[in-house]
């Protein structure tokens, strides 16, 4: 995963928020306080609501993919995204598909980026992928549903480098 020297970037990484305009569903002081000290925020769709995503970019620059219920920003938001940070190439989709086989159809997908970036299934995941691709899905910081936490991931992005972490949030 070496690259090019680039300056070290935090992005605090974000999916199935499921946060839609007037819902009293909301982020724990943990997640905020997460948010507004990234220098990137990666939401990996399922926002829901346009006014949870000017609040988002109001905190830090978003990078965004459409989830499968963002019906209020279809046209606003790509089904994937392809972006360069810190020297990492990374990639971001809503929906890998089933566990079975995720780590070569990602690779398949996306075969330059060093870590991609997926969500839908409200499952943390953190593991290694085909060629030393990092798979990456932060799990809902609203939504733990079958899961014991909620939780969202912060990528630390630096000279080609990545350290990642998955992060609960549960209170609220």
């Amino acid at each position: 995963m070496r690259h090019e020297q680039r300056a070290a970037v935090q992005a605090v990484v974000l999916a199935d928020t499921h946060i839609g305009n007037g819902t009293r569903t909301k982020l724990s002081r943990t997640a905020w306080d997460r948010i507004t000290r990234a220098d990137v925020i990666l939401h990996a769709g399922d926002i829901v609501g346009t006014d949870f995503l000017q609040d988002l970019r109001a905190a830090a620059p978003v990078h965004a993919v459409l989830g499968n219920n963002d019906v209020d920003l279809v046209g606003s938001l790509p089904e994937t995204v392809e972006i360069e940070m810190g020297g990492v190439r990374l990639a971001m989709i809503h929906d890998s598909g089933p566990r079975r086989g995720r780590e070569h159809r990602l690779w398949r997908r996306f075969p330059t980026a060093d870590v991609v970036v997926f969500g839908h299934s409200h499952i943390p995941w953190n593991a290694g992928g085909v060629d030393g691709q990092l798979l990456f899905n932060p799990g809902s910081a609203t939504q733990r549903r079958r899961q014991p936490h909620r939780t969202l991931g912060v990528l630390q992005l630096h000279d080609g480098e990545v350290r990642s972490e998955i992060v609960v949030v549960d209170e609220v």
